[in-house]
């Protein structure tokens, strides 16, 4: 088994927790893990990253190469056109359809997602209208609509929920079971 990832997005949108979950879970199976992430500008809704690669072999670097991810994972569209070079042949783009419009010149969204669209693997949908039935935020919703993908099991990432935010209290943990839950469903 092996899953190299790029999860992308905007600085606030979760990109890191997402990856943490990922991990954890990964990690919890016994596979290997390497992440590497840039989140700088997250406090000034700059762009976010972080490759993630998961494997049942040794891994020798936790960079991606250019036409090798297995699915990006994005928070928003014109970031997962700006990591597109990253995505193997048959890849999946996993995103969120509703920009984050953070800067003056971002692009026409029809064009973005007419671009996305192009790549005959690609899951782009409303997660944040998802999150006003479960009460979570987007990138879990996200994570959900990638488990299918991600060669863990479901039980697994439910676990790594429990394990990381379970310090916030059984409301916070059952609210993102639910958004992930609501996610894998999304199509």
């Amino acid at each position: 088994m092996k899953k190299d990832i790029i999860l992308c997005g905007v600085g606030g949108d979760g990109i890191v927790s997402v990856a943490k979950i990922i991990s954890d879970a990964a990690l919890n199976v016994g596979l290997n893990v390497k992440q590497s992430e840039i989140h700088g500008m997250s406090q000034r809704g700059g762009s976010v990253f972080s490759h993630l690669r998961l494997s049942d072999k040794p891994i020798f670097s936790d960079v991606i190469p250019e036409g090798k991810a297995d699915i990006i994972l994005s928070s928003e569209p014109m970031e997962a056109l700006r990591y597109l070079p990253f995505l193997a042949k048959d890849g999946w783009i996993i995103t969120n359809s509703a920009p984050f419009v953070n800067i003056n010149n971002y692009p026409d969204i029809e064009k973005v997602m007419a671009e996305l669209k192009k790549i005959k693997n690609c899951l782009a949908f409303d997660a944040n209208e998802i999150t006003k039935t479960v009460k979570a935020r987007s990138n879990m919703v996200l994570l959900g609509a990638a488990a299918p993908h991600l060669e863990i099991d479901f039980a697994e990432l439910e676990n790594a929920i429990r394990h990381i935010f379970g310090r916030k209290g059984e409301e916070v943990v059952n609210s993102n079971i639910a958004a992930i839950k609501a996610g894998k469903e999304a199509k």
